[in-house]
């Protein structure tokens, strides 16, 4: 499996199913990756920790613009605070691009296990103050 780097890729050299996943992932999970990997055309690691948000953006919405992207998956280690912004980007991809392709959200769990993350779960996450109300009542 060949891993590029989205940053410094081409933005016409995504296409068909694109897998975004945290640079770390397959250092943390090889098995994961692996396996999330057999579905997707293309697989591309993001490191948050060392690029803006605002330019991994920037360029997936230039990739998203070609036409080319049929799917878009994002992948990271849950507990990540790095990694959970990656999942954040679907909310600028759905602002300034109304009609885009289907977005999927998964975390590897600690125990390895990729859990798909509903777009509510990660409008909450981003919440503090709605989740802190609720943890209350809890």
């Amino acid at each position: 499996m060949e891993i590029k780097q989205l940053t410094t890729t081409n933005v016409y050299s995504f296409e068909g199913k694109v897998l975004v996943c945290g640079a770390c992932l397959g250092e943390v999970y090889p098995e994961a990756l692996r396996e999330l990997a057999t579905d997707a055309d293309g697989v591309y690691a993001l490191c948050l920790e060392v690029t803006h948000i605002n330019m991994a953006v920037t360029k997936i919405l230039a990739m998203l613009s070609t036409g080319k992207v049929t799917h878009l998956t994002f992948a990271s280690v849950d507990r990540s605070p790095h990694c959970t912004q990656m999942h954040y980007i679907r909310h600028e991809i759905e602002r300034s691009m109304p009609e885009h392709v289907p977005i999927e959200d998964i975390v590897i769990s600690a125990a390895g296990e990729p859990v798909r993350v509903p777009a509510e779960a990660i409008e909450l996450s981003k919440t503090l103050s709605k989740l802190s109300r609720m943890v209350d009542q809890a």
